[in-house]
């Protein structure tokens, strides 16, 4: 098998890897262990390039992955303007790795966790 179990069932890791893209696509960094990182890049690499294409296709793939959470909340002349994290993978990300094949994310590798030791990582957009 070509990927980490990170120690959970399928389904919990399913849905950590999820929340953990998810979290990616919104704060632009996160930190968690190297492990983590390494295997939420696969991820991440699928939904930006998923964002880049843009079709109905591609954005209904994607909503099936991230999660429907808000991204952020901007007033506009007296409106309430919410963009979700889709829209922000479809508009945002999508226009800044348009010219990029591929590689958009980085890890940074820290020091180790206080307690246990593991492995620290901050992952990041390019």
């Amino acid at each position: 098998m070509s990927y980490r179990k990170l120690g959970r069932t399928s389904s919990q890791r399913k849905a950590m890897l999820r929340d953990l893209t998810t979290d990616l696509i919104i704060n632009e960094t996160i930190v968690t262990t190297e492990a983590r990182a390494k295997e939420i890049r696969k991820s991440v690499e699928k939904m930006i390039t998923l964002g880049k294409r843009g079709d109905l296709h591609a954005r209904r793939q994607a909503a099936a992955y991230v999660r429907h959470e808000v991204a952020s909340i901007k007033e506009v002349d007296e409106d309430i303007q919410i963009e979700y994290a889709l829209q922000k993978l479809f508009g945002e990300l999508a226009e800044r790795f348009k010219e990029r094949n591929g590689g958009y994310t980085r890890i940074l590798k820290t020091e180790p966790r206080r307690g246990d030791a593991a492995p620290m990582a901050i992952i990041e957009f390019v």
